[in-house]
């Protein structure tokens, strides 16, 4: 039987007013794993959830949070630095007219209890800690935060305060509008004259890419006017009806609002049933009396027959992608009837031509267009993803010219006009002719396991025959046939497959021995074949298994073999190194003088250098450091902090980086190319140096072109370069996938042309993924 006690524990709070929280990850942290959590639990608990994601500053969560006028603030830091970032995020809050927002936090066993205390006393409302976890549950601690942050804004706005062009008074005035839509407020703003600014609603279908489409939007009308313009973004996402929680999460895709003319309001549909807020039309009127030069709308998904934007605004944009059934469906969608514009976007896709022409016929049917070219239908093929499309500026600048003519005052543009209406370099991160190319290495595998057994069969039928002549001969009986049926076995026989077995005996023999010789580059490497242990026993390192059926030494030699020979089941290397201790000299933290003398530390007496370097998270993600608080906790915390070539060289100091006995391991992935670069650049400028100081002159042109070279053949490491660990774990994904993708191809090329051989330029491990734990 359940504890009613405990039933009530774990029940959600039910929150008497409609409570807002902004939820995100620390500057430079990637584990968003908690926080997701959290955020659903907040959803599912009655709140509307505004989630900024992972790696977001103070100044981003605090503009949020005033914009959206929420009661409170969640955020998880695992990544140190916490501090200095929760303190500076109270002092902002305070600085800005939002000290009635609560702030929350947690991180693990990362926060201590000292901090914690401290953090508390500095005005944080409340940090969880594990044993808080442990007692409350997570729905304890949810029903916490809540409880905590259960108030009505406090607060006052008039019509002339909204004119003033007040950016927390017009974040006021909306939450006053959607909490009392019948109160003086909401009155007062439907009856107020307002400046006939020009508004554009974006509608389409749920995941369609509306968001990034919007913010990309923003981004040109940002460039195109140099931040001349001001603009108020209202989005809107569903509530829950069971709970009345909702994420309105189209902030997260919004990368071009950090500026003080860009305006983003987060609004919930609140049991509307339509894609669409009952106090939109207030939101926009109030967006008006403060003085916005445009206005953008955003609407949640919608179904074929929704158009519920379009009476509010003065320009609509239909979003779609490409997959929208038999073309018959077109005929259905109503949007297709009142769109000014239609942006087939995710333009990448499969279909997406015949997409863009089924779209304009249909629209050049809908309107009655039949006078015009179907080319010239205000349909348009995007790919929001993608940097710079030119599809996307198309749109653009059609959307412009039509809200020009609107009343938008517009200055004469820097972006210059496209020749084309749709994504003209759309390509793939796998292209579409080897979109099965996994399937085709699995199926190359398999494939070669099937004619390993084939060739296994015939090995043996072949040994099968020649001991049943060698039988029938001493018997004194004919063997003729025999010799035909083993030649035919014999053709049969994968030329390979015979070689395998023509040369295993000699392979014994080698492996006999006390000494293996292998060359490698030319030279001759000896190589001891057995190991004496501590008793005295000799054990041999390679032992090789002994099959007297020739079908199952084949399907060794086929399946297994030696080490450094095909296809390498036990290494790519004959032997492993004996000339070197493998221990890993592990350093990071601080600057790259204390790290360098950590690395010396550990590395004192040893013949071999083995050098592992951590970066901090400031580095991690591609940043400089700097004296802001939410940056400078992060600096040198749980890795070294490197900026420039010459934080390289304090970091490598006093290593000879092309030692033969040194290697060098860098665990970073985003900035790995830059990070890369600058390693290399130490290494030349090193021996540089050194030609410098044995000749006492400088190098000249040719001599350090042979300089260069030499060192790039040479220098020995391992640069982690794990783009898929961190778009599956961690999240320290500075680029787009396919420009990271891009730039690991452009490094191995690299390497190639430059004969760079005992580098490895990229690490690529499912460990990884699993360490990152984000």
């Amino acid at each position: 039987m359940s504890d009613p006690a405990i039933a009530a524990k774990l029940a959600p709070y039910k929150p008497k007013h409609k409570v807002r929280f902004v939820t995100a990850a620390s500057l430079f942290d990637g584990h968003d794993a908690s926080i997701n959590i959290m955020r659903r639990i907040l959803q599912a608990t009655g709140v509307e959830v505004i989630h900024l994601g992972h790696n977001r500053s103070v100044q981003e969560v605090v503009n949020a949070a005033l914009q959206e006028d929420v009661q409170g603030i969640a955020v998880t830091s695992y990544q140190g630095g916490h501090i200095e970032y929760f303190q500076y995020m109270v002092d902002l809050l305070r600085q800005n007219g939002g000290g009635e927002i609560k702030v929350f936090g947690g991180g693990g066993g990362v926060i201590v209890p000292d901090e914690i205390a401290a953090l508390h006393a500095y005005g944080v409302t409340r940090i969880y800690s594990p044993e808080d976890g442990a007692r409350l549950g997570l729905q304890g601690m949810i029903n916490d935060v809540v409880e905590r942050s259960d108030f009505a804004p406090s607060g006052e706005v008039t019509v002339d305060e909204l004119k003033s062009g007040d950016r927390r008074k017009l974040a006021r005035a909306i939450t006053v509008i959607e909490n009392d839509p019948d109160g003086p407020l909401a009155q007062a703003v439907r009856n107020a004259a307002v400046p006939p600014t020009p508004v554009l609603g974006i509608t389409g279908t749920g995941g369609a890419g509306k968001s990034s489409l919007t913010d990309e939007l923003i981004r040109r009308f940002r460039l195109d006017q140099e931040d001349h313009l001001s603009i108020a973004i209202i989005s809107i996402d569903p509530s829950r009806k069971r709970t009345g929680g909702a994420l309105l999460g189209d902030r997260i895709r919004m990368n071009a609002i950090d500026h003080p003319n860009i305006f983003m309001r987060s609004m919930a549909t609140r049991d509307t049933g339509s894609e669409i807020s009952a106090t939109l039309p207030e939101a926009i009127k109030a967006c008006k009396l403060s003085g916005f030069d445009l206005i953008v709308v955003e609407t949640s998904g919608i179904g074929q027959g929704d158009a519920a934007i379009v009476p509010h605004v003065d320009c609509s944009l239909y979003v779609m992608t490409p997959e929208f059934g038999a073309a018959s469906q077109l005929e259905k969608i109503d949007m297709l009837d009142f769109a000014d514009f239609v942006a087939i976007n995710k333009f990448d896709r499969k279909g997406a031509m015949d997409a863009l022409r089924d779209v304009r016929k249909q629209y050049q049917r809908n309107r009655g267009l039949f006078a015009a070219r179907v080319e010239d239908m205000p349909v348009f093929g995007t790919q929001a993803s993608r940097f710079n499309d030119d599809g996307v500026t198309a749109l653009y600048h059609a959307i412009a010219a039509h809200l020009a003519g609107k009343g938008l005052k517009l200055e004469p543009g820097k972006l210059p006009p496209v020749g084309t209406k749709h994504s003209s370099q759309s390509r793939a991160i796998v292209p579409a002719a080897r979109s099965r190319y996994l399937a085709e290495i699995a199926d190359t595998v398999r494939g070669y396991h099937r004619h390993v057994g084939a060739q296994v069969t015939i090995a043996r039928e072949r040994q099968s025959l020649r001991t049943a002549k060698t039988l029938f001969a001493g018997c004194g009986k004919p063997v003729e046939h025999f010799d035909e049926l083993i030649a035919w076995k014999d053709n049969q026989l994968d030329p390979k497959a015979k070689k395998l077995l023509e040369m295993w005996p000699d392979t014994v023999k080698a492996y006999a021995g006390d000494e293996y010789v292998v060359k490698i580059r030319d030279r001759e490497i000896r190589t001891r074949l057995t190991h004496e242990t501590l008793s005295g026993t000799k054990v041999r390192k390679v032992v090789l298994p002994k099959f007297a059926d020739e079908g199952e030494t084949l399907r060794w030699l086929m399946k297994e073999n030696v080490p450094g020979s095909f296809p390498f089941t036990a290494g790519v290397f004959a032997f492993k190194r004996e000339n070197e201790d493998p221990t890993r000299m592990f350093a990071g933290e601080g600057d790259a003088f204390r790290t360098n003398r950590r690395f010396k530390k550990v590395s004192e007496g040893m013949p071999a250098k083995r050098l592992s370097t951590a970066f901090d998270s400031v580095t991690l993600y591609g940043c400089d450091p700097d004296e802001r608080p939410d940056i400078y906790g992060k600096i040198g915390n749980s890795g070294v902090s490197i900026a420039t070539l010459d934080d390289m060289k304090a970091l490598y100091d006093g290593f000879d980086l092309c030692d033969p006995t040194t290697s060098v391991s860098m665990t970073i992935n985003g900035p790995a190319p830059i990070i890369l670069a600058m390693f290399f650049n130490t290494a030349i400028d090193q021996q540089l140096d050194k030609f410098r100081r044995d000749n006492g002159r400088e190098p000249t042109e040719d001599e350090a072109e042979k300089i260069r070279e030499w060192v790039l053949s040479t220098v020995r490491g391992t640069v982690q370069a794990d783009i898929l660990k961190e778009d599956q774990g961690q999240n320290t994904c500075i680029f787009s996938t396919e420009f990271a993708l891009k730039m690991m191809g452009d490094i191995q090329e690299f390497f190639v042309h430059n004969q760079v051989k005992n580098f490895y330029s990229v690490s690529i491990s499912g460990y990884h993924i699993a360490e990152a734990g984000a």
